[in-house]
């Protein structure tokens, strides 16, 4: 792929504005003032907007300067306030920062020179890791400084059995497809590197899905990723496009699971039809909230709907299902977080937890887990029941009852294309209103209740952040690198043909 002047024309002049002043100030800053209709492009990002974004990338970008380790060229999976950095690293943090290392140089927040250097550190490390030597696939955890696969969990010294996981090798398999892409100079050592890794080693035709994950020493092999609305779709949608799943694997996921009896252990009763793609059957089914129907996501999390759109264009392909669900999946988070949880914010993920750990929040409601990710530390649910089948609706809580909400910023980046004036509001009233922006930008996570405010930055989700903002400033960076002749060729007609029933 070759650099776009347009792109740098972009990078360019939000660090002009961020020169003459007009960007918010670091900490504590407030609402940017509502821009004029010529101030505000087509994608609904002003001048002032862009500012703020580029502003946010540097930040951003520095925590991973801070959380990877040099000689490996690998980022650690979390970093605290106070600097140091988790021993492990995941396939998908490598994935992440490499991803975010194209963006920054492109942002001009480093040359060139820089970015090869980096990433060619990062590379050399990759190709020596012990990793599946049939199929490709690099276990899920190693220690970032040494490569060393973890066996043994750091924080606490319980066991970990190794393992391939499929959506985790799916983000490492992106960020080398972005890098190869992207990165000429580089484009041997991370093409070698994802033609070698084989995402037909988790597909089982016997259920036309993919794994969770294998573990070679047990044998223990989990099945399967059984919803469309996921973040491992990003796994099939490579092996679709390499040829090592067929195309009907697409549809062998749940839309929402079928609205007779037998499934009213889950969330709620869907409504849709029945239809069929490639010989297979597809229950078009899709969840009720607020006026809209949405397919819904197994917990309801901005990461699972909407993490693979930083690299595919599932809106622009999908015009009878993406187009439509994506758009009223941000607006359901929009309004639980606003107006029926009235937290005053809104963005719900699986994220750290501000009491310790690591949790998965989302909008219950659009969700298919009957426990549900809820939007708060204090676990508020619905219960909408099944008519006729002797499970009846229970009352909707209230505002009251949604207390001590967590809030993540990443899950408003994500928003960032669907709802680009709400998601600058939303992220410019975290910053004003709570101390979660530093000079390694956003911190994890916020307790909008309490006002405590999470001591970590994730690289997961410091990649999204960085994924977001580069596609916003730079003309769709990401998707261009990753979206190949061959990859739209054969990824493109299977979502073009599917019709979801929130399209009527």
């Amino acid at each position: 792929m070759q650099v776009r002047p347009r792109m740098k024309a972009v990078a360019a002049t939000a660090a002009t504005v961020l020169v003459a002043g007009l960007a918010l100030p670091t900490q504590a800053a407030p609402p940017a003032p509502a821009a004029g209709v010529a101030d505000r492009p087509d994608d609904g990002l002003s001048r002032a907007d862009r500012a703020t974004l580029q502003r946010y990338a540097e930040g951003t970008w520095a925590s991973f300067v801070a959380m990877t380790d040099e000689a490996s060229g690998m980022p650690a999976d979390k970093l605290k306030a106070d600097g140091t950095t988790s021993v492990q690293t995941s396939t998908t943090n490598i994935g992440a920062y490499m991803w975010s290392a194209v963006v920054a140089e492109e942002l001009d927040i480093i040359d060139r020179d820089e970015l090869v250097d980096r990433l060619s550190v990062t590379l050399e490390t990759l190709a020596g890791l012990e990793r599946d030597q049939g199929s490709g696939q690099f276990f899920n955890w190693y220690d970032h400084h040494t490569g060393e696969v973890i066996t043994v969990w750091p924080d606490d010294g319980s066991t970990v059995v190794p393992h391939y996981s499929s959506v985790d090798n799916g983000w490492l398999a992106t960020g080398l497809q972005v890098v190869r892409e992207a990165v000429p100079e580089l484009a041997e050592p991370a093409g070698e590197l994802f033609d070698s890794m084989d995402f037909g080693f988790y597909y089982r035709p016997e259920v036309n899905r993919i794994l969770f994950h294998y573990a070679p020493s047990t044998g223990a092999a989990p099945c399967c990723y059984d919803t469309l609305v996921s973040e491992s779709r990003i796994a099939s949608y490579i092996g679709i496009a390499k040829g090592e799943i067929p195309r009907k694997a697409y549809f062998g996921t749940w839309r929402s699971f079928p609205n007779t009896c037998d499934w009213d252990w889950t969330e709620q009763q869907s409504v849709g039809e029945h239809r069929s793609y490639l010989g297979q059957d597809v229950w078009e089914g899709a969840y009720r909230y607020r006026g809209m129907e949405i397919v819904p996501a197994w917990g309801g999390s901005m990461f699972e709907a909407l993490m693979p759109t930083l690299f595919v264009p599932e809106e622009s392909w999908g015009r009878r299902s993406w187009a439509v669900n994506h758009p009223n999946y941000v607006q359901a988070h929009i309004e639980h977080g606003l107006d029926e949880a009235q937290y005053g914010y809104w963005g719900f993920s699986p994220s750290n937890n501000t009491k310790g750990g690591y949790n998965v929040y989302g909008v219950e409601a659009i969700g298919m887990d009957p426990n549900g990710y809820p939007s708060n530390n204090d676990a508020t649910l619905v219960d909408y029941g099944w008519e006729g089948c002797d499970k009846p609706a229970q009352p909707l809580p209230g505002p009251e009852d949604y207390t001590n909400g967590v809030v993540t910023p990443h899950a408003s980046f994500l928003a960032l294309r669907y709802a680009p004036e709400e998601t600058m509001e939303n992220l410019a009233n975290l910053e004003r209103d709570f101390d979660i922006y530093s000079d390694w930008g956003f911190r994890d996570a916020v307790n909008v209740g309490s006002g405590t405010v999470d001591e970590y930055f994730l690289s997961l989700d410091q990649g999204m952040i960085m994924g977001a903002i580069g596609n916003a400033l730079a003309d769709d960076l990401l998707r261009d690198a990753f979206v190949t002749p061959l990859f739209q060729s054969r990824v493109k007609p299977v979502i073009a043909m599917e019709e979801f029933t929130n399209f009527r």
